[in-house]
């Protein structure tokens, strides 16, 4: 099926840009947030990289990684076809068909055909039957662990990564035990943390973890990352590089 076969089943997708020649496509069940950009840059691709994006939806992630560090080779896994069908239409407008290979599958499923430097997943944040669902199907698919949870995906990565490989995931700062513990069952040690606050004066929203398969204990917290400038009236300097959004100065 062609890209305007694809856009023709749907009423509902625009695109926004990303940069002078990457676009993603949007729907009303499948966004992305600030979470997508922070997931890439905490994830830092290198350029050697065979990488994989988890739960990957619109192919937010996987067209930042490509944007920002360019790795040889991404697989794009989404499980939801909406998603998926976003997910091609992102990568064909913003011609990466030979970077960016969209798979329609279960990660519980997946085998890669080779081995992978780095896997990348925002997944469901919420335990299944924790706090209320929404009505819409697919909204509550990629909040609550409906198809997937953290343990799902550390095996996943643990089956898919080369000894060293590195998983970077994102999730609520009270799921960091939940990912620790399940990093730790399928071998893949947590090395890294950092935390995303809005401001100095609030507690974090968001956890960013990276686990390395095969890797001794050894774990660094490193510096908070904070979405809010000191004073609390526009975006952080930090913030403004990942979004690409430059003020003039004294604005």
């Amino acid at each position: 099926m062609n890209s305007m076969e694809i856009e023709m089943q749907y009423n509902d997708l625009y695109y926004e840009k990303l940069s002078d020649k990457i676009f993603v496509c949007i729907s009303s069940e499948h966004r992305f947030g600030t979470d997508a950009f922070l997931l890439s840059h905490f994830a830092k691709s290198r350029h050697k990289d065979i990488a994989a994006d988890f739960c990957s939806g619109n192919g937010i992630v996987s067209l930042l990684l490509e944007r920002d560090y360019s790795p040889k080779k991404i697989y794009a896994l989404e499980i939801q076809k909406k998603a998926y069908d976003q997910l091609c239409l992102s990568i064909d407008k913003s011609e990466l068909k030979d970077k960016i290979i969209p798979l329609h599958g279960d990660l519980k499923d997946y085998k890669a055909d080779e081995e992978l430097d780095l896997i990348v997943c925002n997944p469901p944040y919420k335990a299944d039957g924790a706090g209320i669902k929404n009505d819409d199907k697919s909204s509550s698919i990629a909040r609550h662990e409906t198809l997937c949870t953290i343990d799902d995906v550390c095996a996943s990565a643990s089956r898919n990564l080369k000894f060293g490989g590195r998983l970077c995931v994102c999730n609520r700062p009270e799921r960091l035990c939940d990912i620790m513990v399940a990093m730790r069952k399928n071998n893949l040690e947590p090395k890294r943390a950092r935390f995303v606050s809005k401001s100095k004066n609030t507690a974090p929203w968001l956890v960013l973890v990276e686990g390395k398969k095969g890797s001794k204990p050894f774990m660094k917290i490193e510096p908070q990352f904070y979405i809010q400038s000191d004073d609390g009236t526009r975006f952080s300097d930090e913030l403004k590089e990942l979004y690409r959004l430059y003020e003039n100065s004294g604005n």
